[in-house]
């Protein structure tokens, strides 16, 4: 891996962990969020499993987790 792909797996990271910690909440997850919680990780995951730029990365991030929240309403809607 070059110095450019670590950095960008070190930045990632970072994000999510600052991600995780400042979600941290006294309640737990509601299914939306879990969704969105859930995309964002697979769509970040996608990103750098393909060796996408850091853009690219957090691109897939952001849209996986604006699908998996619309697809937690949806579910919690139909109960």
């Amino acid at each position: 891996m070059s110095k450019e792909g670590e950095m960008v797996c070190k930045r990632v990271v970072a994000i999510v962990l600052a991600a995780g910690l400042l979600g941290a909440c006294e309640q737990p997850l509601t299914t939306p969020q879990k969704g969105a919680l859930s995309g964002a990780a697979i769509g970040t995951g996608i990103g750098l499993a393909t060796g996408g730029s850091f853009g690219q990365v957090v691109g897939g991030g952001l849209i996986g987790g604006g699908i998996g929240y619309l697809g937690g309403s949806a579910l919690d809607r139909a109960r």
